[in-house]
């Protein structure tokens, strides 16, 4: 896949959850090459650093303004890297939209507001002949795919990635066990189900909350085959969205039931102890993973591995809290971000092996 040079709006929020676009860019993409990320509150530094203490020669500007004055590289688009609540643009990342368009730059949105329903930003657009890809626009209805069971017909292992909630690292996690079994040697798939999957480059998937609730099973199943009839993998890890019990917007039976995963990992923040965003809410507390792998099992899927996201956590505790429940649990629990997957590997290869 050939890389268009861009650069990536953050307005602020680059070291916080609603980043989480921009986050998943700056760790990666085989569409995009970042050229920078736009920023005023971390202007001068190295994207990566601020990210994740891990420098990735990704510069941070001040504006759009400034970008354009220092940069020895034109960029051919803008993403806007932030997830705000819920989807809207507001005022202020309008304008800094508006500004991308004046000098050029085609636009790549993953909101669900679409940056093409603002009649000034289009008119814009169109004006100065530049495209804007708005990620969440729904399939028209003929291309959409009913389930049909033809996803009997995959050999290979199907691995959900899911979490106990949103915004919990699951996409950052799928990619990390796909590039480690590629690194192993594998023909290893990732099948994406939100925008920033998309933008970085995997070819299969679908955008989950963009499609008609009819169609979610069949879109996940479609996708699979397709990876499978086109790359004939060794392994294919399908990326969670939300969590099977969080109130906001349940999910994960598509992926053991839909999509027939034969195994899950599971993605765990133990210091989140309500689901984000809704601690208003009586019934808004996140249940011990041992709970949810019973429910997963009992959905028809054994969890074979714990990955311990540590935001908010000393690394120590969230060491300790992992080698607490690899003794508990009887399955691997490692920290993603700070060990990497390779451990995981022996396990994945020893089910490919078992799949053949």
């Amino acid at each position: 896949m050939q890389k268009s040079d861009a650069i990536v709006i953050t307005a602020g929020y680059l070291d916080t959850y609603s980043g989480k676009t921009a986050h998943g860019l700056i760790r990666g993409t085989e569409r995009f090459k970042i050229l920078g990320v736009i920023d005023h509150k971390f202007p001068g530094k190295d994207a990566g650093e601020v990210l994740d203490g891990k420098k990735r020669d990704i510069p941070i500007y001040s504006s759009i303004a400034e970008f354009v004055k220092q940069s020895p590289i034109k960029a051919e688009y803008c993403i806007l890297g932030v997830a705000t609540k819920g989807g809207v643009i507001p005022q202020s990342l309008s304008i800094m939209l508006h500004e991308a368009l004046e000098n050029n730059f085609n636009i790549v949105n993953g909101l669900h507001d679409y940056v093409s329903d603002h009649e000034d930003l289009a008119q814009l657009a169109k004006s100065k002949g530049l495209q804007i890809i708005d990620v969440r626009k729904p399939k028209k209805f003929k291309d959409l795919h009913f389930w049909s069971g033809t996803i009997d017909k995959v050999k290979c292992p199907k691995i959900a990635v899911l979490g106990t909630d949103c915004a919990m690292g699951k996409r950052t996690t799928t990619r990390f066990l796909t590039e480690a079994m590629r690194k192993a040697g594998y023909k290893a798939e990732m099948i994406y189900t939100g925008q920033t999957g998309w933008m970085q480059g995997s070819k299969y998937g679908f955008i989950f909350d963009s499609t008609l609730n009819d169609f979610i099973s069949g879109e996940m199943e479609h996708a699979i085959v397709t990876c499978w009839d086109e790359a004939k993998p060794d392994i294919i890890f399908i990326e969670g969205q939300s969590s099977l019990r969080n109130p906001s917007g349940p999910a994960g039976s598509e992926w053991i039931v839909s999509a027939a995963a034969d195994a899950v990992v599971l993605q765990h923040n133990p210091a989140r102890k309500q689901y984000k965003d809704m601690e208003h809410y009586s019934k808004s507390f996140i249940p011990d993973p041992k709970d949810e792998i019973e429910l997963i099992q009992i959905y028809g899927a054994p969890t074979v591995a714990l990955t311990v996201n540590t935001a908010k956590m000393t690394q120590q505790d969230a060491r300790d809290y992992a080698a607490k429940y690899q003794k508990d649990l009887g399955i691997p629990a490692i920290l993603p971000l700070e060990d990497g997957v390779d451990q995981l590997v022996p396990l994945f290869k020893a089910m490919i092996e078992k799949s053949k």
